[in-house]
Parts: C-alpha cells; sequence; structure tokens
C-alpha cells in the first residue's frame, strides 16, 4: 500500500465523518427549536410562560436555525465541487457558527440556571418549582442543543485541519544552524 493511498483514504474518511456530521446536527437543531418554540405554560397565580419572553431563548432559535441551514448547505455543497473547494470558506463559517452556537448555549444554560436555582442576591426566585413543565421541555431542548454544539465544535476541527494541512510547519531553525551563522 502506498503512502498517498493512506492519505487518501484518510481524506474521504474525514469527508464522510464532515458530511455525516452535518446531515445528524439537522434533525437535533430542529428538534431543539420545534421543543423551544412551542413549550408554554400557563399558572394561574403568575400568568403565562413562553419562550417569547425570554431574549436568550429567542437567541438560540434564532442560532440553531442559521445552523440548521448552514448545516443542510454544507451537506448539499459536499457534492458540488465548486463549492467543496472553497476550504477557506467553510473554515471561517465552521468557526463562526460553532462560536455562535457555545454563546447561545452558555445563554441557555445561564437562563436555566437562573430559573432552577433562582438568585437570592437579586430577589429571585425558582421559576421552576411554579414553571415545571416549562423547565423540564427546556432541559431536553438544551441537552438537544449540547449535543449540536459538540458536533458543530467537531467540525470546526475538521474544517481547520483541511485548511492548514496544506501548509508545512513552521520553520524552527536548529541550534547548529545558529551556531553556524554566529
Amino acid at each position: 500500500m502506498k503512502m498517498g493511498s493512506i492519505f487518501l483514504d484518510a481524506s474521504n474518511g474525514l469527508k464522510a465523518l464532515d458530511l455525516s456530521l452535518r446531515l445528524f446536527v439537522i434533525p437535533f437543531n430542529v428538534a431543539s427549536i420545534w421543543i423551544t418554540v412551542s413549550n408554554h405554560q400557563d399558572n394561574t397565580v403568575y400568568g403565562n410562560l413562553e419562550f417569547n419572553n425570554f431574549i436568550g431563548l429567542k437567541y438560540m432559535v434564532c442560532i440553531s436555525a442559521i445552523s440548521a441551514g448552514y448545516a443542510l448547505f454544507g451537506a448539499v455543497s459536499s457534492y458540488l465541487k465548486c463549492l467543496l473547494s472553497k476550504a477557506w470558506l467553510f473554515f471561517v463559517t465552521d468557526q463562526v457558527l460553532a462560536y455562535l452556537m457555545v454563546t447561545s448555549l452558555a445563554a441557555t444554560s445561564e437562563f436555566l440556571y437562573l430559573a432552577y436555582n433562582g438568585d437570592k442576591v437579586v430577589s429571585w426566585s425558582q421559576a421552576c418549582d411554579t414553571y415545571g413543565k416549562f423547565c423540564s421541555r427546556l432541559r431536553i431542548a438544551l441537552v438537544l442543543h449540547i449535543i449540536v454544539v459538540c458536533c458543530f465544535l467537531v467540525l470546526s476541527v475538521i474544517s481547520a485541519y483541511r485548511v492548514f494541512r496544506r501548509f508545512g510547519p513552521p520553520f524552527v531553525p536548529s541550534e547548529e544552524g545558529e551556531r553556524a551563522r554566529t
């Protein structure tokens, strides 16, 4: 087996993993969006609670929708040779989306933490005692979102590898060469 064929097989495996991850995240994104958007609970004492009341949840839904659309675009473009050669485009977009997904995960996690634990310093009570169904459905959406974030982090590493494998390692002068120059 030639050395070139090993790299060719690894490259094909990497492409298959990339495509699989992009297709894998779409249903998880859609499920996370659907659970979040359809989540509401009415309480006779405190009133109706729905995702529109919270900007952090709106942010998560928007970022999830963008990432699902981008994942579909990336999966389709893997069959189009003209877009597949744009490794820098996918690298930058994968990096940006991975960071946006992490920020939306942080916003949603913070919201759920406050909903479950409250903040006694500023007199916020625990909302999940009153809105248990809302919080438990939001936890499911958060778990799905965590899976998607992990997949996008792996995709960003794959796209970084694809871009930077074209370049050799940086030149580090040896000590012998340094001594010879002095």
